[in-house]
């Protein structure tokens, strides 16, 4: 579960670069907003791996 949660700190805190970026078109945001979003994607895919360890019992 700690997995999970730092999935949705790292969603919640790319939020703010969400909003400069497709609102103001702040480039630097877009950076950071993408650096965020390839974190939460290397996250996700260590959830996938635990969900799938604990289905087979291990």
């Amino acid at each position: 579960m700690e997995t999970f949660d730092s999935l949705k700190k790292v969603v919640l805190g790319a939020e703010v670069d969400a909003r400069k970026f497709f609102g103001k078109g702040n480039k630097a945001a877009g950076t950071r907003l993408r650096l965020a979003l390839q974190e939460a994607k290397a996250i996700s895919q260590q959830i996938r791996l635990e969900v799938s360890e604990k289905k087979k019992g291990k």
